[in-house]
């Protein structure tokens, strides 16, 4: 299991992915005026510092936004543009956001977010950062239990973003038992998982979990340094989103060769499959 404060990991190859596919979802999203919601069940700080001594400590960020700089590829430009506003704050330059500062950064007047966070430290960061924002409610309690009481939202549309730190081993089955419930309340909603892969045999019963789950239209991509291995420690990070845009498949098709090759210096990889069509 991954001991996981996200401090350590900010900036990282799966936050690329991550991060990459949420601003593709809204931008997608707001195509149309009519309000959204963002939810987020696990949203951490907001926003890091590069240069702090838990980022240093691993810079992980050297494989993932350190190795982006300079890359004009068109498709990847949404994500670097938000990344790059959101780099100075407050002072703070060398900054990199997390999945809240992002949404903030791509919220329109008639949207909202809804953002939970348990860890202490975390939700008063977090609530530092959002307070001045009206269209933001912070939350310091459980992110499954929460998503599951907010739903259906007014709006009837928007994106759902899971990303529990897998800290326990049943995050996996309750990742799986979330999103059925969430899609029974609110089907017609976006929903973004985000897993990382340390033991291959426990994505496989996840896609197997979800397959067998009824829940239509599936997609999964993956992104990693390094094909699997036996040893300690993540390898790749993949996102499942259901209800996914039209677009998006195409367009992560597209920038997962380039980023796999960019990020893993010739030894990364990547995934895009269809786990499920059309109901």
């Amino acid at each position: 299991m991954l001991s996981y404060r996200h401090a350590f990991h900010a900036g990282n190859y799966a936050d690329v992915l991550k991060h990459l596919v949420q601003v593709e979802i809204l931008r997608y999203l707001q195509q149309k005026d009519k309000p959204l919601v963002y939810i987020d069940t696990h949203a951490g700080a907001g926003l890091y510092a590069l240069d702090s001594a838990a980022a240093e400590k691993t810079a992980e960020y050297r494989d993932g936004i350190g190795r982006l700089q300079g890359c004009d590829w068109p498709a990847l430009q949404p994500y670097m543009n938000v990344v790059a506003q959101l780099s100075e704050r407050d002072g703070q330059s060398n900054l990199y956001p997390g999945s809240p500062a992002i949404a903030q950064a791509l919220l329109r007047p008639q949207d909202r977010a809804q953002l939970y966070e348990l860890h202490p430290s975390d939700h008063v960061l977090l609530s530092e950062l959002m307070q001045r924002d009206r269209r933001i409610r912070v939350q310091q309690s459980d992110g499954f239990q929460g998503l599951i009481a907010s739903l259906p939202p007014p709006e009837r549309r928007g994106l759902v973003l899971i990303d529990p730190p897998y800290e326990i081993k049943s995050d996996y089955d309750t990742v799986v038992s979330t999103l059925v419930k969430a899609h029974k309340r609110f089907a017609t909603g976006i929903y973004a998982l985000w897993y990382p892969v340390v033991e291959r045999t426990r994505i496989d019963k996840l896609e197997q979990a979800l397959r067998n789950s009824g829940i239509p239209r599936i997609q999964l991509f993956e992104l990693g340094l390094t094909a699997d291995t036996d040893g300690r420690g993540m390898t790749s990070a993949g996102m499942i989103v259901i209800n996914p845009p039209w677009t998006l498949k195409t367009t992560l098709d597209e920038l997962l060769p380039a980023l796999a090759k960019q990020l893993g210096q010739g030894q990364g990889v990547w995934r895009s499959v269809e786990l499920a069509g059309e109901a």
